[in-house]
């Protein structure tokens, strides 16, 4: 039986190398690729009537472009509401990818590091260079907020720089740990079921409880794949509220 970890491997599907760089086409490229289509595919489908009247599907979209909408205008303000399609497509790329990922012999994207830590920076260096062009070098106000005594400066900027410089780990690690914790600890009861209904009628009462808990994981673990999916967009949203709104 494969390992817990296993289901994490980056596997080759084309292998290209150009000049001594690797650009193989992996399992982890094939399942972006799959997530967008889903994504796109869905929203398509979803808006392609626009009824008065919406069914299920156009529910569905409207129900999601509401809530990222009203989550980018909390968190935002409506000055910021022209960052909704980047917001937009970071949450449904999320979203979708974990949602894939619960799937039977599916890959995980959003268990790996490289990915979320990817989504990150383009966060970061979106927010930093907007921040830049739009107030100049007043954006380096974010290092010391209103409020904050002179004499403190010294000890406030150094933390708030490295609070804000450390914002791509912690926002791509928060994602990657919970989606690779909850995976492993599903294959790991789901493997206790099928090792003790291999051992016969004594084992196959003693998987009851596995298989109990690998239930419950899994519905966690949709639950999670919508949560963090908030959480990642939520982060964005209130840090780009940095870049239009500095030293607040």
């Amino acid at each position: 039986m494969a390992g817990p970890i296993e289901q994490f491997e980056v596997k080759k599907i084309i292998e290209i190398n150009i000049g001594g760089v690797d650009l193989s086409f992996t399992n982890a490229s094939a399942t972006m690729f799959l997530t967008v289509a889903i994504a796109t595919g869905f929203l398509l489908l979803a808006t392609a009537q626009k009824r008065l009247v919406p069914g299920r599907w156009q529910s569905s979209a409207e129900m999601l472009y509401l809530f990222v909408n009203k989550t980018l205008r909390d968190n935002v303000g409506k000055h910021g509401m022209h960052f909704f399609p980047f917001v937009f497509t970071l949450f449904m790329f999320i979203l979708t990818a974990n949602l894939l990922g619960m799937f039977p012999y599916a890959f995980t994207v959003t268990a790996q590091i490289v990915v979320t830590f990817g989504l990150a920076a383009l966060v970061f260096l979106t927010v930093t260079l907007y921040g830049l062009y739009k107030h100049g070098f007043g954006f380096l106000r974010l290092f010391k907020p209103d409020g904050v005594p002179a004499v403190l400066a010294p000890i406030i900027i150094p933390i708030e720089l490295i609070s804000y410089l450390s914002r791509p780990v912690s926002h791509s690690v928060r994602l990657f740990a919970v989606m690779l914790a909850g995976h492993i600890t599903l294959k790991v009861f789901a493997g206790f079921v099928a090792s003790l209904g291999a051992m016969g009628t004594l084992g196959v009462a003693g998987a009851i409880m596995p298989l109990f808990m690998t239930v419950a994981i899994t519905a966690l673990e949709f639950l999670m794949a919508a949560i963090q999916a908030y959480v990642f967009t939520m982060l964005t949203c209130m840090y780009l509220n940095d870049a239009l709104h500095p030293g607040h």
